[in-house]
């Protein structure tokens, strides 16, 4: 009698990213150990809570049956009282699930971009850092279809374009080191996974809290809109996710074309030639300009990147405009000039 049918979902979901990985990384499962690399190591990202406790068993599970090393790390936000405690025993659960090396490492969370961008921002840095260290390959990450369908929400309600709308990559992070199994599961069969293996899970009392907006989104906004809607909504913005980030992608590449015929001979934008591009194109390339003149990523938005296309399309002599990061956009002499001022 095979697993059952959320057990078996989860695994098959990480074989095949272990494939994946294995495939990057030059080795074929079953070819002779001294004809091919070492075998890599894959981390998985474990909170504790239902998603990734069903990704730290699927990962235990196949990665011996296809010659991968699989180790975990636990990151404590310290935010909630004696959450180092409960790191603690999440890297005790992991390394009994036979997982090895297994690390709970400790972050400070600031408060740049709210509450929940901080401790975004200090995990994955946490992340990136046990990586490293361990000289993991990939590490696994237990965000779900409902995650996504959230993520789709999030970047509707701010405006920021198509690229917010295509959510979360499969596969992101420097050289691919972020992997997402789930994106096609949805939520509850993870969380079935389990209670049939008998899993202990924590729900972390911040996803019921509505003093955060994914909070809000996830049990006021989603289950409003399945009531107006009907049932599929969430798989519907997953799909929209997907074509979403095949649409921006092929804008994006477009748009690194583009880019070098609309400077000049020292390197300087020419608003002619911007002018004549497709706005979607046009404003890509000013968003890499202002990226690479030093405006944090994550604090250029949409209307930023409209302020400055109007010194191409609207223009009527006025004045610079002022980017995040110290970068100033100014228009002088049919010359667009995008720097930290």
């Amino acid at each position: 009698m095979g697993p059952h049918p959320a057990v078996a979902a989860i695994r098959l979901a990480v074989r095949r990213v272990l494939t994946d990985i294995l495939d990057d990384h030059g080795r074929a499962p079953g070819r002779a150990p001294h004809a091919q690399p070492p075998s890599p190591l894959v981390l998985v990202a474990c909170s504790g809570g239902a998603d990734s406790m069903a990704l730290a068993s699927a990962l235990a599970f196949e990665a011996p049956r296809l010659g991968v090393r699989a180790g975990g790390v636990t990151v404590d936000h310290g935010l909630q009282a004696g959450s180092d405690l409960r790191a603690a025993e999440v890297a005790s659960r992991l390394r009994e699930l036979g997982l090895d090396p297994v690390e709970s490492t400790a972050v400070t969370v600031g408060r740049g971009g709210g509450p929940e961008a901080a401790a975004r921002d200090a995990r994955y840095a946490a992340l990136d850092a046990a990586a490293e260290r361990h000289g993991a390959t990939a590490v696994l990450l237990g965000h779900t279809r409902d995650d996504q369908a959230e993520t789709v929400l999030l970047g509707l309600a701010r405006g920021s374009g198509i690229r917010s709308l295509s959510g979360m990559a499969a596969v992101s992070g420097a050289d691919g080191r972020y992997r997402r199994p789930f994106l096609q599961l949805d939520r509850q069969t993870a969380r079935k996974a389990c209670m049939v293996q008998s899993l202990p899970v924590w729900d972390d009392p911040h996803n019921a809290d509505p003093a955060y907006t994914r909070s809000r989104l996830r049990h006021e906004g989603l289950p409003a809109l399945e009531k107006a809607l009907g049932k599929g909504v969430v798989e519907a913005l997953a799909r929209t996710a997907q074509l979403s980030r095949d649409d921006a992608d092929a804008l994006d590449a477009w748009a690194g074309r583009a880019e070098a015929g609309v400077r000049d001979a020292d390197g300087r934008l020419e608003c002619a030639a911007l002018h004549d591009l497709p706005p979607a194109v046009r404003r890509r390339v000013l968003r890499r300009a202002a990226i690479e003149a030093g405006a944090p990523a994550g604090s250029l938005f949409a209307r930023h990147i409209e302020e400055v296309d109007r010194l191409i399309t609207g223009w009527r002599g006025q004045g610079a405009i002022n980017l995040p990061g110290r970068v100033v956009a100014r228009r002088q002499g049919g010359r667009l000039v995008i720097r930290q001022g």
